[in-house]
């Protein structure tokens, strides 16, 4: 007999969940490479450097030391403190270690934020394009997006009177990386002047600034938004060592918080993955200490490939780009291509695009869409120059074929 099932197996929440875009793309990318196919992926944000040799000593030395054992949930003392002298050192900001909360990945502490701040009814604001993980997690909190248009044009930023005008009693949380992911833009310190002047007049609103490429930053110097006294008390900066250091699979994260919200996110964490990694922990302090001339040399590097990918990108008629100021992305809006023909079919979508690059050029992108933004698509440029020529090349080729 067969028996009927009354509920569905899995939750709501995660059969709405959208899966992330740029995860997905890897996946499609590693099943044609399986096919024997020359895939060049340009989809995930991840440096092609191996982490620096004086942090991967630190962390055999942990091991060496037993640093086996639980942590406390919100990291080490002395790496809270590592992270405080950091954040005076870099950012000009005064977080002292007990307003410090590392985490599993800037993945985890931005969820931990999101569930922490937020209730049903409440909105986030959200400039375009956003990290695709941003609405995810604050749908899963109950909370509602309301998001910020922005273009090529304007170099993916929004203005003072966007934000005033997007702002209504029930926004809870601002939440915006500099520099972006995915578009490499970065806010100057007069614009976050400007954005700072706005949000001073709404204090029920909790700004979270999310600062993972804030050594990626080709400008003359990363500028943070807590360092403005009329948002004192209210900021919340988020970074890690992904970016900057070549840490993708290190998988730690942390922030600098209000007192009430570093305890609460320590507090929601303890219930889920309680404190990172041990040894991880013990190489971050070696890695936020003085020696940052791998970090240097990495910036100098996708500098010269951001040259290398505008003036190739610029070659491709119907393709509008800008000059990103940050990171390792560039966020090229296709939207000519829409309505033309590969073959018999019509590309009716920038997705669909992306999806006719992937299969016909063996070109992994990340389609605009699940960064807020149909018309563009996220390409990475953490590659290597002769990938990134093949890759352009063969992407020129196939838009060329297009009628």
């Amino acid at each position: 007999m067969e028996t009927v099932l009354s509920k569905p197996r899995l939750s709501k929440r995660i059969l709405e969940m959208k899966e992330s875009s740029t995860l997905k793309m890897a996946a499609l990318s590693r099943a044609l490479k399986a096919e024997g196919h020359n895939v060049i992926s340009l989809s995930l944000g991840e440096p092609d450097f191996d982490t620096p040799e004086h942090i991967k000593v630190a962390a055999k030395q942990a091991i060496d030391d037993n640093f086996s054992h639980y942590t406390p949930v919100p990291g080490y003392l002395d790496l809270r403190e590592a992270i405080s002298h950091k954040f005076k050192r870099d950012n000009k900001v005064d977080y002292s270690p007990a307003q410090i909360v590392v985490s599993t990945g800037a993945k985890q502490t931005l969820a931990n934020l999101m569930l922490c701040l937020l209730n049903e009814g409440d909105e986030v604001i959200l400039p375009i394009p956003y990290w695709v993980s941003y609405e995810a997690q604050v749908i899963l909190a109950g909370a509602t997006v309301n998001s910020i248009p922005t273009s090529v044009d304007t170099d993916f930023k929004i203005t003072a009177a966007q934000l005033e005008e997007a702002i209504n009693e029930n926004t809870k949380v601002f939440l915006f990386s500099s520099p972006c992911n995915p578009s490499g833009s970065v806010y100057l310190k007069e614009e976050l002047e400007a954005l700072a002047d706005v949000l001073a007049k709404h204090p029920q609103i909790v700004v979270v600034a999310d600062e993972i490429y804030e050594h990626i930053n080709f400008t003359d110097g990363h500028f943070s938004i807590a360092q403005l006294p009329q948002l004192k008390d209210r900021v919340v900066t988020v970074n890690g060592l992904s970016k900057g250091f070549a840490m993708t699979g290190w998988r730690l994260g942390y922030m600098g918080a209000p007192l009430d919200i570093a305890k609460a996110c320590s507090k929601m964490q303890g219930q889920f993955t309680s404190a990172t990694c041990s040894i991880t922990q013990r190489a971050a302090i070696v890695a936020l200490g003085d020696n940052l001339e791998p970090t240097f040399k990495m910036k100098e590097a996708f500098k010269q490939r951001r040259a290398l990918m505008i003036e190739l990108l610029s070659d491709m008629p119907g393709v509008k780009i800008n000059e990103p100021e940050g990171a390792f992305y560039i966020f090229p809006d296709f939207s000519a291509f829409v309505g033309k023909k590969a073959g018999d079919t019509v590309i009716e979508s920038v997705d669909q695009l992306c999806m006719h690059i992937l299969n016909t050029a063996h070109v992994a992108l990340v389609a605009g869409a699940g960064f807020g933004n149909p018309e563009c698509m996220r390409i990475s440029y953490a590659n290597s120059e002769e990938n990134l020529r093949e890759a352009m090349a063969r992407m020129k080729k196939c838009l060329s074929e297009l009628s």
